[in-house]
């Protein structure tokens, strides 16, 4: 299937954010829990399949799924975080699940997928996380200690760049990622009105309004919030705790290259609810928004694999980290997708398969191939 622009109707990604809004407009139940059911999967089976077994278990109390490839040596090691709005998906389940049985079996991999959701993944405890890259955990699956790697996709993404600036900054963790991989990961929600939000705000997959409503579920925030953050409210100038230094690091004028600056201007707004940063602090924490850390925690960081998509509102926030992390020193691979759109690195599956999902799936493996 050649993709030429964001997914139309009939397909489960559009069809069931339809229906959620309709069952919430009708009281019915809340938009997540609609879209959760409606685009899930069953769940796959746990056991050896072309090699490779299969075990659910815990790790400090969060449930992961590990994808273990034939015995043989030592192996890579990969944790991977699911996307989702940090509400939906599972690694357990659709394409998820196929997809890290074929890293494992490709890569020679041992594959740690982390079922982030809600329940078990706010945006405090990232501790935790750590015990999955412990040289007790490592030698139990005999994972290469040098050659351990962390990825996400969306707001995987985003729990994937956190933990990996964690890992980087503790120094009493005795192992650190060598490389980590990041697929259109949303990594800030203060300014909703950089390019890429303007540009995909009617896009089927992913809106600003989604994804603010994402935001403010993963901070334990009201959802009435979400019309003053959509119009950058809560990140104005008077009497926010956003200094210069802070809007620095979000400011897509200086961050962005100049082909997706365009003729854009920033939305930056003078008076607009300043209280709203008190109400929802993880909106300045950088456990919740990796884009905002310093220079000299980017700095810290490994090797760097980003995809990027041109249909997708979280383009610029790739892009912008991107840019951070290679005026900290680091090497950065960014792959952008002119013809992809958020979420389409899921959609490698029939009947649900895009020729641009394909080609970013493989060109993820091939870089960790050679750089993992």
């Amino acid at each position: 299937m050649k993709f030429r622009g964001p997914p139309a109707r009939g397909s489960p990604v559009v069809d069931g954010s339809l229906m959620a809004i309709f069952h919430q407009w009708l009281g019915y139940d809340h938009y997540i829990i609609t879209l959760r059911r409606y685009t899930e999967g069953p769940e796959s089976d746990t056991g050896v399949f072309a090699g490779v077994k299969v075990s659910d278990v815990m790790f400090a109390g969060i449930p992961v799924r590990v994808y273990e490839p034939p015995a043989g040596g030592l192996r890579r090691g990969l944790m991977y975080y699911h996307g989702g709005g940090f509400a939906l998906c599972s690694g357990k389940k659709g394409s998820y699940d196929a997809t890290n049985r074929m890293l494992s079996e490709e890569l020679d991999t041992v594959v740690v997928s982390v079922e982030s959701c809600l329940k078990s993944l706010q945006y405090e405890p990232l501790g935790p996380q750590c015990v999955c890259v412990s040289p007790e955990i490592l030698a139990k699956y005999a994972v290469d200690p040098e050659r351990v790697a962390v990825s996400g996709d969306s707001a995987g993404g985003n729990l994937a760049a956190a933990v990996a600036q964690e890992i980087s900054t503790d120094d009493s963790m005795s192992v650190k990622f060598s490389v980590q991989a990041l697929i259109y990961p949303a990594l800030q929600g203060l300014d909703i009105n950089t390019p890429s939000y303007i540009e995909n705000q009617y896009a089927p997959s992913l809106n600003p309004s989604i994804m603010v409503q994402f935001w403010l579920q993963y901070l334990n925030a009201d959802l009435s919030l979400e019309p003053q953050l959509l119009v950058n409210n809560h990140s104005a100038l008077r009497h926010s705790p956003l200094t210069p230094e802070l809007r620095s690091r979000v400011d897509w004028t200086t961050l962005l290259p100049e082909k997706y600056k365009k003729n854009h201007k920033p939305l930056i707004v003078e008076n607009g609810s300043p209280e709203i940063l008190k109400e929802v602090p993880g909106l300045l924490d950088v456990r919740a928004a990796p884009l905002l850390a310093s220079p000299e925690v980017l700095a810290k960081l490994p090797r760097t694999y980003i995809i990027t998509c041109e249909h997708d509102v979280l383009r610029d926030d790739g892009l912008m980290y991107a840019r951070r992390l290679q005026d900290a020193g680091v090497m950065v691979t960014n792959d952008h997708y002119e013809d992809g759109f958020h979420g389409c690195f899921s959609l490698v599956m029939w009947p649900v398969d895009f020729d641009v999902g394909k080609r970013m799936l493989r060109g993820y493996i091939s870089w960790l191939q050679k750089n993992l």
